[in-house]
């Protein structure tokens, strides 16, 4: 009986020993585990933030601090990073279709270049949900404000309404954390229809002056045509003269030579031999060329034309008598 008792004790005391293992086994296993949930908590606090970005860190929603570029730490479960902000400059690309004063639809297209002040990182996340969506509607507002008010070469022309906009956007986008660096006009787009319209007005400027370029270059060869023309003709009737000038000699010398090989000859005889002379003579000269015809003639009518040199002879002599005649009877008698 003692030693079933003795059994029994052993056995109970195995056992007690053998619950307390695995009590401290499950605990073992629980405190481990536990370790390593809070070890991945809080390295899920871990974030970093990029250069040139601000991370705004909330804590139950609400607006806790602002974190740089840089590794940081967050209470895990109680805070949480709400957004990136980037501190860049960015550009977006607006356009707008308005109308002119002189009734012309053009289309306008703007290049918006803003950041977000380091110090405005707040009102620029939490002032305002949709920022360029907002820009672009005070873009749209800028120019149909201007545009309308202007005619086509003056909307070309003039840097007003790059101005404008800029000013009208820089002053409304400062207050939600905006800065606007620059808003200018990059293109400007009319209708097809005008635009062709706009191209042939230049086309027809350009031909009108290529034309009184042309017209002024023909005015001046035609003028130095002329005055070659003029020059050519002084010079062709001088040459002329003097041509007429050695034939009259040359008529006078054989007409004296006749006189004095012939003395009876007279010096209407000698003109119809020398005449009759440079009759044959042309004739020879013709009949040098291939392609001239001769016309049957005869050179009787050579005798008209010594008759007509008489008459004028005649005349001339008796014109220079009558002149001497009058002169001599007008003079005082000493």
């Amino acid at each position: 009986m003692t030693n079933l008792r003795i059994g029994r004790t052993q056995e109970l005391k195995q056992l007690a020993r053998s619950e307390v293992v695995a009590v401290w086994s499950d605990m073992t296993i629980i405190a481990v585990g536990g370790l390593v949930f809070v070890v991945v908590v809080m390295l899920s606090g871990i974030y970093t933030v990029d250069q040139q970005t601000v991370a705004v860190v909330e804590q139950f929603h609400a607006f806790n601090r602002l974190s740089p570029a840089g590794l940081h730490w967050r209470i895990p479960l109680f805070e949480r990073v709400a957004t990136y902000v980037d501190l860049k400059v960015q550009q977006m690309f607006v356009t707008v279709e308005t109308k002119t004063r002189d009734d012309v639809t053009l289309s306008v297209k703007v290049a918006v270049q803003y950041f977000v002040a380091a110090d405005q990182v707040f009102n620029a996340f939490y002032k305002l949900e949709e920022p360029r969506r907002q820009i672009n509607a005070y873009v749209f507002d800028a120019i149909r404000a201007h545009v309308p008010g202007q005619t086509l070469d003056q909307v070309y022309a003039n840097k007003e309404l790059d101005q404008a906009i800029e000013h009208e956007v820089r002053e409304k986008m400062q207050a939600y954390g905006y800065s606007i660096i620059d808003a200018p006009v990059v293109e400007i787009v009319p209708d097809a229809r005008v635009k062709e319209a706009m191209n042939q007005v230049n086309a027809n400027q350009r031909l009108m002056e290529a034309a009184k370029a042309k017209a002024e270059a023909d005015k001046i060869l035609v003028v130095k045509a002329a005055e070659a023309e003029a020059e050519s003709k002084a010079l062709q009737g001088d040459g002329i003269a003097r041509e007429r000038l050695a034939i009259a000699r040359g008529l006078r010398e054989s007409a004296e030579l006749f006189e004095q090989q012939l003395p009876g000859v007279s010096t209407e005889e000698c003109m119809s031999i020398l005449l009759l002379t440079q009759y044959f003579d042309m004739l020879k000269e013709i009949g040098a060329r291939s392609n001239t015809i001769m016309l049957p003639h005869s050179p009787g009518g050579l005798q008209d034309l010594i008759g007509q040199i008489r008459s004028a002879i005649i005349a001339g002599n008796e014109s220079v008598a009558g002149i001497t005649a009058n002169g001599a009877a007008g003079a005082p008698h000493k």
